[in-house]
């Protein structure tokens, strides 16, 4: 009878806290569970006391380790090495995914010598800072396969010319996005309503929508924008649709539980995502929130130029445009509303594609070539 084998998934971010590459990992540490592996993951606590993280993994059907926080960061970062070096010796394979993850195990192969996966979202292989983007691609090299989570994410890295390499889009659990009546319990002004989910920021694009209302207020008086999402940023948005004499088109939700956000989201006409690239190079990798859009039959508008054009298929499950062009997202939303039925269809069967029980199996092919 063959063993089981045992991964170590080793992330910089893993639920209940916010975060793409902690849902990424949470997601693919489940699927691969189910698929018969082993799973331990290796991840930072978030908050003080760490019972909100204790009470989150008590009912999860793999193990995780993590390590406490501390006010002094050096502390943390020997913990991870010292956990990390333990718990490799009993796992056959790892897998690291996000920023300190990638260092750690990539530099860790020069005395640990266990087949080894990256994971690459985007903004940790665009830093601006030279020292930090070597040390980055110094450590990729290192690892016997790197998979990115779009093509666009993939071209930040050509210049690498890494062996093995390949592109698994992100995945969706859709246990957690379907919506029944009972979720139904808010409704939504607007008509149409437009709807970003994720922090508010430069880099989800939230005042750039903003920015493009009054052009399309004149088509749609009744537009209605609604932002969901840590609201970090929310001022300055808030003073920007002010300036703009549109603030009684846009509601600030703050940040929603996952029933809430689903109800909130199936209400919603079209998913916007209008992301852009910051000054320190954090950009959007993929943007798994306009699957999970998708998945209740909401099409999406995104940007080009980001790991967007990979989670949008363009003229079927939504449209992609230059974000800073008012005219073009006034056309998209236009082009979506005038076929609403049809683009609802085709981001279903989009979504569908994206299960993780179907993303897996590309992962579980990496995986089992490396023995």
């Amino acid at each position: 009878m063959a063993k089981t084998k045992r991964i170590l998934i080793v992330s910089s971010e893993f639920p209940p806290q916010p975060g793409g590459i902690g849902n990424h990992a949470y997601n693919l540490a489940k699927a691969l569970q189910h698929s018969s592996f082993e799973v331990t993951v290796l991840v930072d606590s978030r908050s003080r006391t760490g019972k909100v993280e204790e009470n989150f993994d008590i009912n999860l059907p793999f193990n995780v380790i993590r390590i406490d926080i501390s006010r002094f960061r050096p502390i943390m970062y020997l913990k991870r090495v010292k956990h990390y070096i333990k718990m490799s010796k009993h796992n056959d394979y790892i897998i690291a995914s996000g920023k300190f993850s990638l260092w750690l195990v990539g530099f860790c192969t020069l005395f640990i010598k266990k087949p080894c996966l990256a994971i690459i979202h985007g903004t940790e292989v665009n830093f601006k800072s030279h020292i930090l983007k070597g040390s980055i691609a110094k450590a990729l090299k290192q690892f016997n396969y790197v998979v990115a989570v779009s093509n666009y994410t993939k071209q930040l890295v050509k210049h690498l010319k890494l062996k093995s390499i390949k592109v698994i889009q992100n995945g969706y659990d859709p246990e957690s996005w379907n919506v029944t009546s009972t979720d139904l319990k808010k409704e939504l002004k607007g008509s149409p309503k437009l709807i970003t989910v994720g922090r508010i920021s430069e880099r989800k694009g939230q005042a750039r929508v903003i920015e493009h209302l009054p052009h399309l207020i004149k088509t749609y008086p009744k537009l209605h924008y609604h932002c969901v999402g840590i609201d970090s940023e929310k001022d300055t948005c808030l003073q920007l649709a002010k300036a703009l004499d549109i603030e009684n088109h846009v509601t600030f939700h703050g940040e929603a539980s996952q029933d809430y956000l689903k109800t909130l989201v199936s209400q919603c006409d079209i998913k916007v995502m209008l992301s852009t690239e910051t000054k320190t190079g954090d950009i959007e990798g993929f943007g798994i929130a306009i699957i999970e859009a998708n998945a209740l039959g909401i099409p999406a508008i995104g940007s080009f130029g980001t790991g967007i054009e990979d989670a949008i298929a363009h003229g079927v499950s939504g449209q992609l445009i230059d974000s800073k062009n008012p005219v073009a997202f006034a056309d998209a939303v236009s082009t979506i509303l005038n076929n609403e039925a049809g683009f609802r269809k085709e981001s279903l069967s989009w979504a569908e594609k994206h299960r993780w029980n179907i993303i897996v199996k590309q992962y579980v092919d990496v995986i089992e070539s490396s023995y």
